[in-house]
């Protein structure tokens, strides 16, 4: 596989998990994954280097394991080791597990990152990797393949819905209103008689004109009151 296809496959799913909340910028995600694979998603799904840790299973990782080589370095000289890392059933779901990972205390500058820049040293600061260039190769690569238009996508995003968001607490407040509205009406529609309209109420009852004095209107206790002047009830 191509960088390119391989950039082609993940960034609808990393800009969407930023939509969704990730911390983790989407150029920094894409940069971790191509640097951590070689731009080739293998079979078990596992873009980030992620090792299998405490074994502790998630909603995400439900405990398949790859043994397979990799390195590290360790007093400033490569070893090269087997490792237990996490296998997974989608790229999704590798992804969201990492998320769940950098929630832990031990990541919090990672997620308190303002700039892709940033985010990379942060990863490296925190020990994601031991590779002492790690920060540096995530962001050459960022800029080799312009990465940060996907940040921008994201951000984009995130304003509109930001933006669909307002708009549609604005229609609720007013769809409140709008009920409060009707209701006010429909109560006056069927108020009690108004202390100024008990003797037209009582005339209209004797002449036969209502049934019952309770339950009408405003409007309609008001025509009573004005018949009753003009001498008509």
């Amino acid at each position: 596989m191509t960088a390119s296809a391989f950039i082609d496959r993940i960034a609808p799913i990393v800009v969407q998990l930023r939509l969704e909340g990730s911390p983790i910028f989407p150029s920094v995600r894409i940069a971790q994954a191509g640097l951590e694979t070689g731009w080739n998603i293998p079979p078990w799904n596992n873009l980030g280097g992620y090792k299998v840790g405490n074994g502790k299973l998630t909603p995400y990782w439900r405990g398949k394991i790859v043994n397979k080589g990799t390195w590290e370095v360790y007093d400033g000289r490569r070893v090269d080791v087997t490792s237990a890392f996490r296998a997974y059933d989608s790229v999704e779901d590798f992804f969201l597990d990492q998320d769940l990972l950098f929630q832990i205390p031990r990541y919090d500058c990672v997620r308190l990152a303002t700039t892709p820049e940033q985010q990379a040293d942060m990863l490296q600061a925190c020990g994601y990797a031991t590779d002492p260039q790690y920060g540096e190769k995530l962001k050459r690569i960022i800029d080799i393949y312009d990465l940060k238009r996907y940040d921008l996508e994201a951000e984009v995003g995130i304003t509109v819905i930001e933006g669909l968001r307002r708009q549609v607490e604005q229609l609720a407040s007013e769809n409140k209103q709008l009920q409060q509205r009707v209701e006010k009406l429909e109560n006056r529609s069927r108020m009690p008689v108004p202390e100024w309209a008990k003797e037209a109420v009582d005339a209209a009852v004797k002449a036969g004109i209502v049934d019952t004095p309770d339950g009408g209107s405003y409007d309609f206790y008001r025509l009573l009151t004005v018949m009753r002047r003009k001498g008509l009830i």
